[in-house]
């Protein structure tokens, strides 16, 4: 499993787990959400990521739906998201850099965050699009792109069906299973605090929508996995 980054205060933290459990692995980032924290230069990410239980670089992105009702860690006002775009900007460069591929965040904003990620030549180190919540247009943009697709609970949800749409076209190694903890726990346990074993439920729906068997989904999506975040050791 890969446990990711949100911000530099709490990435120790997932540094030991890492360290502690061979079968878990970290990233290293800043969410567009976090204001209240240290910004991280390419440099900084880039040392980070230095360590081999780092796969990816994020979670980044950009997130203009809530991010418009927040302040900076100067008490700046947010409604231009030029600082998000920013913060995108050095992430993508720091996995240019290392190699490492990107975890993308994007609500209310794949239209910039798509041509920010093309612009960059994102898809020279790679990434995925984590808890997938667009069309299909913007899943073939992402495609098209080199970057993987991630579904979450919400595939599950009953007003999902455009998702669900997108779920049976995603080629089948380009797309991965995640929990997005501690949020989105999928059917028959919305609503509940979410944890890693839930991901099973979001797998069962997969099989379900593609047609094939749950072995068949678990087993696709952990090649898929050791594909993207080829630094880490099977």
């Amino acid at each position: 499993m890969l446990c990711v980054s949100v911000n530099f205060e709490d990435y120790p933290q997932i540094r030991k787990l890492a360290q502690e459990h061979s079968h878990i692995f970290s990233s290293v980032g800043v969410h567009p959400l976090h204001t209240q924290c240290h910004e991280p230069s390419v440099e900084e990410l880039v040392e980070l990521s230095k360590d081999e239980k780092v796969v990816a670089i994020g979670e980044t992105g950009l997130d203009y739906f809530k991010g418009r009702k927040q302040e900076t860690s100067k008490g700046e006002p947010t409604d231009d998201m030029e600082w998000q775009r920013q913060r995108f900007r050095r992430h993508i460069e720091a996995s240019r850099l290392t190699g490492k591929p990107l975890i993308i965040h994007t609500r209310a904003a794949a239209k910039d965050t798509m041509s920010i990620l093309e612009e960059l030549d994102a898809g020279q180190s790679g990434g995925v699009m984590h808890c997938f919540a667009e069309t299909w247009d913007v899943a073939k943009r992402a495609l098209d792109i080199g970057f993987y697709i991630s579904f979450s609970g919400i595939v599950t949800f009953k007003n999902a069906d455009t998702l669900r749409e997108v779920a049976r076209k995603v080629p089948s190694d380009r797309f991965l299973i995640e929990t997005d903890s501690p949020y989105l726990a999928p059917v028959p346990n919305r609503g509940k605090t979410n944890e890693p074993g839930f991901v099973r439920y979001t797998a069962k729906m997969m099989a379900e929508l593609r047609g094939e068997t749950l072995v068949d989904i678990a087993s696709q999506s952990t090649d898929n996995f050791f594909e993207l975040f080829s630094f880490a050791k099977r």
